[in-house]
Order: structure tokens, then sequence, then C-alpha cells
């Protein structure tokens, strides 16, 4: 199944009442949370596409020796990750494609801030020669 087909309803502006992408803006508390772990170089994490459109976002999560916790695969909440994908913070990977599931790599995407206004140009020097009296 396409990736298109089973993200329409974020991906559509019409679909969820909103004019067009939300604009690299402040993200809620989970949102941050979110791309903090997708940033991370060190969690892999993927989005698994069932055949009936299901979407889990995961990563493995390592065991912490100090609390004993971790060793397992953590789930991510979808709707925050589904607002991070049609906000073009978040992007897929190519497909690895099983009989009963489809799984993409998802990587953050780097936001650039606005380029600088342009220097303005030094004033230009004028010699004016002087008028013999």
């Amino acid at each position: 199944m396409p990736l298109t087909a089973v993200h329409a309803q974020t991906t559509d502006p019409r679909a969820n009442g909103r004019r067009g992408p939300r604009p690299c803006g402040p993200l809620s508390a989970a949102e941050a949370d979110v791309l903090r772990i997708v940033t991370d170089a060190r969690t892999p994490v993927f989005v698994t596409v069932r055949e009936g459109g299901r979407r889990r976002y995961s990563y493995w999560r390592p065991l912490d020796s100090a609390t004993g916790r971790g060793g397992c695969y953590a789930a991510l909440p979808t709707a925050e990750c589904d607002r991070l994908y049609a906000a073009g913070r978040i992007a897929l990977g190519e497909p690895l494609i099983d009989p009963t599931r489809t799984m993409y790599r998802v990587t953050a995407v780097r936001t650039t801030p606005a380029a600088p206004a342009p220097a303005p140009a030094p004033p230009r020097l004028v010699r004016t020669r002087a008028r013999a009296a």
C-alpha cells in the first residue's frame, strides 16, 4: 500500500480543516519529545503500516543499567507523529515491504532558519571637484 494512501487524511489540508501545512513554528510538548527521539542518531525510529492502514511509530529503547528499564520497543504517539509528518518536520525513507506490513525509517528534516536580510550596500563616496573661483 503506498504511503500517500495511508497518510491521506494528514497530508490533505482539506481533510483536517487546515489551509496548508503548519509552518515551522512552536511545537507542543508531545511533538517536541517525539522530535527529540527522532533526531537522536542512536535511536532508529520506524513507522509500521499494516494492511488495514493502521500505523505505529516505534523505536528501540535501550536498557538503562541504572534503572533496569528499557530493552524493548516503545511506541510513539501516532497523532503527534502524523502532525510532524504533515508539517514537514519528519520524513520517511524507502519502504521495506512484507506481505502483511510496510516499514519506513523515520528521520528528522532539518529546518534551516530564514536567511538573514542582505546587508545594505555601503554608501558610495562621491568625489566632487572644487570649483575654481
